[in-house]
């Protein structure tokens, strides 16, 4: 990795004389800063941890300071190392990436010698919400250690712009005083980057006449999807629901904030209105991203889809849905004379109709990016031309577009032409060969099948005659390249063209995730901006390729910051950026939203700095910051202060058992926030351990339904009814959405096998002693668990780790076999009411049956119950049929 540029080691240099939270703008290259702080870090004398990291950025950071001839490298701590042998992990020193969920375990059960930390480096810190594991950890750290350092960053700005005052939110969560801003726009990075700023040359591309019709007719429909949804409900954003916000990535997630807590309310009509400006935004992506055959195939599929045709809100009947799908099908093909009778009838009209699908003109339009592709392409090939006269390397290209499919489609056009490629996917999607799969999707199933791969105004040059594209085309030998990591030798396939190619090419060492296209002259790479598993497979291809000419073919912001940097870093070493991007269209119009939404989100930020007001105790570094204080109320302490023996009794601080499996959960850290103290332990019954008579399993509705649909809720009921005087399930809402299990309209009078309600209720009857707990929230389950354990025992977590389903004796009572007694609960007349007297007085099931009935009816204190029971061991089946036909 480059040496760190002016406005980077200004970042570097801030963060580490004084702990705080650095936002950046997306692309500036956050990563860079967190890899130096990793390198400074790299040495048994610190014990550095670092958070939030997945794990492909880990062995990105891992590889690339093993490049650099890191000679103690981080270490990754999973559930691969045993809980014995973490201690002397972490006593090693030297920076470790560790999964929230062991590191909130070893702070608890003090596995981690909190006091030999040095600091903890807390990636995507805009993340880090009370509630999450991440900040568990921190004010577990904070409250064990008052001297290491915490250093948090993250490159989006937009994610505090939502919220009231997030920003101060997640910096009292990180326990940080000090807030650093880099936005694009800031000077120090204005200038130097100015300084050293690549040759941009923007293509704003016309769109054809056919793509505005179709692009006017989608954005009609959104607008009147958005009024309708505006007149359904006035109290939305009026703001957030506009035309330009429709269009872009988030819409999404803007519309489900705001419906999410009453979708349960909502009726048909809203719920439609949703889910067609979805597809209404799907149709304007695939009429920028890809050809006409591949539009025209969703839009027909649509039409053809009973499912989306009978749930739409009515746009597919508006005049400009008429308009989008006859300008669609001109794209792709004409019928000569295709007038219409309206009097004839539908036999004719289907003849009549079948005729003209025979005598169909192809017209298959071409995308004008592709026709731009091709000159820029030429254009450079001039240019490596000439560089060649001059003794000069051949400068390298690197295009980038937005998906894995687009680059295929790239692929193709380079090779085989326009014509070829429209032609193949119309007989794939409208002829007979439908069953005719498109290459990206073969390559993508040979991949899987292999294992390895990992899912991620200038001049115009003339256009090339048909000869010349047929000699450029035989030149060309493209294919996708997998390799398995940046520090391993790809197996790239090259054909026969490139044998006699330069050895730098074919010993190029390749990226992790799959990219396409191999030019004999100059080395071509198409790789896509998204939808790569690896974060940093467009980082590797970069600086492997190292290009000399870059093509957006898609628009996507971070990836323009990065060249920016890639410039920059390399000084003296030239870099042509095209821009290919159609003018006046949705694509731009969401590429100059989203510059807009990080400049208006970095404007906010700005403000709440200015006026912020941060206490001095934030950083936690004395007692006195309250929030790490566990809260001082009568929750961490039983209230009874009676005096026993003329001596007061002492406070007895509470204690549950939580199993290891919930700590994925927030409800762990809320309970510990309250005061009482957690054991993390591996529990075979239950979730929570309350008291020595109380197991709590939890639930989120999701899981409720799972575990009664596939029974698996009734074997844990078992278990906990079995060991446990008090089993308790714990049904936990979403706090964000509705308190409602189902909606009022499914509930039914009588039970059914398939209704949620009903299996809850059988549930109930099956087990009486199980009690069952709504709470909204974990805040809520938290507090009551509190509440349920006043004045009760602590429970004891190696008694809770030794009760397991195939336990032989029972915690309540060890003087009763667990199997008969569930047989004897199956008898007719056998309840758990009676159950215990019938156990007090026979020693077996054999004993039982020696029983005469009025035994039975002595000991079972009713004369029904005790019949049911002799006929049940007593009557034969044959002798049960005859008195069942009798009565007949």
């Amino acid at each position: 990795m480059a040496p760190l540029l002016e406005h980077e080691n200004q970042i570097f240099l801030d963060l580490f004389h004084e702990d705080g939270l650095v936002i950046t703008a997306r692309g500036l290259g956050i990563d860079r800063i967190l890899h130096n702080f990793l390198r400074l870090y790299c040495d048994p004398a610190n014990l550095v941890l670092v958070l939030n990291t997945s794990p492909a950025e880990e062995e990105y950071f891992v590889e690339q300071l093993r490049s650099e001839g890191t000679v103690y490298l981080p270490r990754i701590v999973t559930n691969e190392i045993s809980s014995n042998d973490r201690y002397d992990v972490y006593t090693q020193g030297g920076v470790l990436f560790v999964t929230s969920r062991i590191l909130v375990v070893d702070f608890l059960t003090d596995r981690i010698p909190s006091s030999l930390v040095t600091g903890i480096l807390v990636y995507k810190a805009h993340k880090i919400i009370e509630s999450c594991q991440e900040a568990f950890i921190l004010r577990l750290y904070r409250q064990k250690n008052k001297q290491g350092f915490i250093k948090a960053f993250t490159d989006n700005a937009v994610a505090f712009h939502t919220g009231f005052c997030q920003v101060e939110r997640v910096m009292r969560n990180l326990f940080v005083r000090r807030l650093y801003l880099w936005p694009r726009f800031h000077v120090a990075v204005n200038s130097f980057l100015e300084r050293h700023k690549p040759e941009v040359v923007e293509l704003h591309v016309a769109m054809t006449p056919s793509m505005l019709a179709i692009q006017t007719s989608v954005l009609d429909i959104m607008n009147a999807c958005l009024k309708e949804l505006k007149r359904y409900h006035p109290a939305l954003e009026v703001e957030d629901l506009s035309l330009e916000n429709a269009i872009g990535t988030a819409f999404d997630k803007t519309i489900r904030h705001y419906l999410d807590p009453l979708w349960h309310q909502l009726g048909a009509k809203t719920k439609s209105l949703v889910q067609d400006l979805k597809i209404l935004r799907t149709l304007l992506q695939y009429l920028s991203q890809y050809d006409c055959v591949t539009f025209l195939n969703l839009l027909e599929s649509l039409r053809a889809s009973e499912k989306v045709f009978g749930q739409n809100s009515g746009w597919l009947f508006l005049d400009s849905s008429t308009s989008m799908f006859v300008h669609a099908r001109a794209r792709v093909y004409r019928i000569p004379g295709s007038k219409m009778d309206k009097k004839s009838k539908t036999s004719d009209k289907m003849e009549l109709k079948e005729k003209q699908e025979e005598r169909r003109e192809l017209v298959l339009e071409s995308s004008p990016k592709w026709e731009a592709l091709s000159d820029v392409l030429q254009e450079i090939e001039r240019e490596n031309q000439d560089s060649d006269a001059l003794g000069g390397p051949a400068g390298r290209v690197l295009i980038c577009a937005s998906d894995d499919r687009t680059c295929a489609q790239l692929r193709e056009y380079i090779t085989a032409g326009a014509e070829a490629l429209l032609m193949r996917l119309y007989k794939k999607s409208f002829g007979r060969d439908e069953k005719i799969e498109e290459p990206w999707l073969k390559e993508s199933k040979a991949v899987k099948l292999k294992g390895n791969h990992r899912p991620g105004k200038g001049p115009r040059a003339k256009k090339t005659s048909a000869k010349q594209k047929k000699n450029k085309r035989s030149e060309l030998t493209l294919t996708q390249m997998v390799g398995k990591e940046g520090t391993e030798e790809s197996c790239i396939s090259l054909g026969s063209s490139m044998e006699d190619g330069s050895p730098e090419a074919a010993q190029l060492n390749l990226p992790s995730d799959a990219y396409y296209g191999i030019l004999r002259e100059p080395l071509t790479v198409i790789h896509p901006l998204l939808g790569c598993s690896d974060p940093y497979a467009l980082t590797r291809v970069l600086h492997e390729v190292e290009p000399r000419y870059v093509i957006l073919y898609d628009a996507e912001l971070s990836f323009v910051r990065q060249l920016e940097i890639y410039r920059a870093s390399r000084p003296g070493k030239p870099l042509r950026v095209y821009f290919l991007i159609y003018g006046g269209s949705t694509e731009e119009q969401r590429y100059l939203t989203t510059l807009r939404k990080e400049k208006e989100a970095f404007e906010q930020l700005i403000r709440e700095k200015a006026s912020m007001v941060v206490p001095e105790e934030r950083e936690g570094r004395d007692e006195s910051n309250l929030d790490l204080k566990r809260d001082a109320t009568p929750a961490n302490a039983s209230t009874d202060t009676r005096k026993a023996g003329g001596q007061e009794q002492r406070a007895v601080q509470q204690t549950i058992i939580v199993d290891m499996r919930e700590f994925r959960s927030e409800l762990p850290s809320l309970i510990h926030r309250r005061g009482i103290d957690i054991e993390p332990v591996t529990l075979e019954v239950g979730d929570y351990i309350l008291t020595p008579d109380i197991c709590v399993e939890r639930k989120s509705v999701s899981d409720l339904i799972g575990s009664l649909n596939n029974g698996r809720l009734y074997t844990q009921c078992i278990s906990m009814s079995r060991y446990y005087k008090r089993p308790i399930l714990l049904i936990e809402f979403d706090p964000n959405k509705s308190f409602s299990l189902t909606s009022r309209a499914s509930i039914h009078q009588e039970i059914s096998v398939n209704d949620i309600t009903s299996k809850l209720t059988l549930l109930t009857l099956h087990f009486p002693r199980l009690r069952i707990l709504w709470c909204p929230s974990p805040h809520a389950t938290a507090e009551l668990f509190e509440e349920l354990k006043q004045n009760r025992l602590q429970p004891d977590a190696a008694v809770a780790v030794a009760v397991t389903a195939d336990s032989d004796t029972v915690p309540e009572s060890s003087c009763y076999n667990p199997g008969p007694q569930d047989f004897l609960l199956k008898m007719p007349g056998v309840n758990a009411k009676n159950c215990r007297a019938l156990m007090n007085h026979v020693k077996s099931i054999a004993e039982l049956t020696t029983l005469s009935q009025n035994q039975l009816s002595e000991i079972l204190g009713n004369v029904q119950s005790a019949k049911q029971l002799y006929d049940f061991i007593h009557i034969t089946y044959a002798e049960a049929i005859s008195q069942a036909k009798t009565k007949k």
